[in-house]
């Protein structure tokens, strides 16, 4: 059974896998379209990470940034290319979820790409309820990202 628990980009690993999905983002989105977030980042706006690791490998990762007291966005979900299929993105996801819950957060919301490279991680957000929604927090109306939010 896989588990999820919380991480700290202070891992090696947890950065090497951040740094992966770095440069897949931006290998596939121009950079106006890219709203990535580099590790430091991540850390800097405050956001928690939460990780499924089996055994000493890392399998996943994905972080919950606060945008206002009542409103999360889930940021930077990944799951290593190796683990893809394995229900690792349903794990962390179920993770973020729980803990936006005890955060007191009231709606999640997320940005991805519309490109087929994001089709599975929309299939996977339209399974736990997660709805195309208008930009939120700066984001604006952009052809290549698609924005998504559940309310919890």
């Amino acid at each position: 059974m896989l588990v999820a628990a919380p991480e700290t980009i202070a891992s090696a690993d947890i950065r090497a896998l951040l740094s992966r999905h770095f440069g897949l983002m931006r290998a596939h989105s121009p950079i106006s379209s890219c709203h990535v977030m580099e590790p430091e980042e991540l850390l800097d706006a405050g956001a928690e990470l939460m990780a499924v690791r089996q055994g000493d490998a890392l399998l996943g990762v994905g972080a919950l940034r606060e945008i206002d007291p009542q409103h999360g966005e889930l940021k930077s979900m990944h799951t290593a290319a190796e683990a893809r299929g394995q229900g690792v993105g349903q794990t962390v996801l179920d993770a973020l979820m729980t803990r936006a819950g005890e955060k007191g957060f009231t709606r999640v919301s997320l940005e991805t790409g519309t490109i087929d490279l994001f089709a599975t991680a929309r299939a996977l957000y339209r399974r736990n309820g997660v709805v195309e929604c208008p930009p939120f927090g700066s984001y604006v109306l952009d052809p290549l990202s698609v924005f998504m939010t559940r309310t919890l």
